[in-house]
């Protein structure tokens, strides 16, 4: 499945955060992520997100699509970290 996810997190847990997503979705620029993976990796990606954050402070979005095909990806401006797994 290919998922975007972009996060809002106080600032004494922007670290953590990065670091953590990281291991599971490209950094695509700021708080922003996106690529693929498997059902398994985001169930565990959710359960570490929630550990990791104040959910009276800090607010994560995430899109999910089955298929890559159905998400456009559109570009103004500056690229700053190119995805190289987007169909």
């Amino acid at each position: 499945m290919y998922v975007i996810l972009v996060y809002d997190v106080e600032e004494k847990r922007v670290g953590k955060m990065l670091r953590f997503v990281r291991r599971y979705l490209p950094h695509v620029q700021n708080s922003v992520f996106e690529g693929e993976i498997t059902e398994s990796k985001l169930a565990a990606l959710k359960s570490g997100l929630l550990k990791r954050m104040e959910e009276d402070k800090d607010a994560v979005i995430m899109w999910v699509a089955r298929e890559p095909k159905w998400a456009q990806r559109e570009i103004l401006g500056t690229e700053k970290r190119p995805v190289s797994n987007f169909l």
